[in-house]
């Protein structure tokens, strides 16, 4: 289940030692690409309190807005599993698509053909330069498994997801999966 390099769709766990790190404490990620260049993901456990019909009017149902990761928060980013649907998607892996047509979106949420189960919307993304992302895993800031979820990982529940990785992965890991957020709330 661990593996040594990581690739496009993979998930980035983050390890119990990264606990002062504040975008990534407890962190599950989706690699949307990875090459020589560097690495771009979405944090799939990280919700907003508030959800995507604030940032986008047009948008008449409401739905989750995650936090994607440290870069270009301003920006609203998007996975899916509804290609066929949405013009320009760009497939992650395992019929996870990123990106695509926004006003299509809009049009698709608006008539009620697209639900949380197909989309899921980020602020922001994980970015990492060339070597980047390799430096974390060699310091053990991440474990790389497999995305065993296809595309339901775009419908997981997010409050507990870095707890059930952390107990997939066993060992070691078990004991972290109950301990707090905060340690100094032990």
């Amino acid at each position: 289940m661990i593996l040594t390099k990581p690739k496009k769709g993979n998930l980035l766990i983050a390890e119990p030692s990264i606990i002062g790190d504040i975008s990534f404490n407890r962190s599950v990620v989706i690699l949307a690409d990875h090459t020589e260049e560097g690495s771009i993901g979405f944090i799939l456990n990280k919700p907003f309190e508030f959800g995507v019909t604030e940032l986008v009017p047009e948008i008449e149902l409401e739905f989750k807005v995650y936090n994607g990761g440290p870069v270009e928060q301003d920006n609203l980013y998007f996975i899916h599993q509804i290609p066929e649907l949405i013009p320009n998607s760009i497939e992650i892996s395992n019929g996870i698509f990123w990106g695509g047509d926004f006003t299509t979106i809009i049009s698709l949420i608006n008539t009620e053909q697209v639900t949380s189960k197909d989309i899921r919307f980020f602020l922001g993304y994980s970015g990492w330069d060339e070597n980047q992302l390799e430096d974390e895993l060699n310091s053990n800031s991440w474990v790389v498994v497999s995305n065993s979820y296809n595309t339901e990982i775009i419908s997981k529940e997010d409050n507990t997801f870095w707890k059930e990785k952390m107990l997939e992965l066993g060992g070691k890991y078990s004991i972290w999966s109950n301990a707090p957020e905060n340690p100094s709330y032990n």
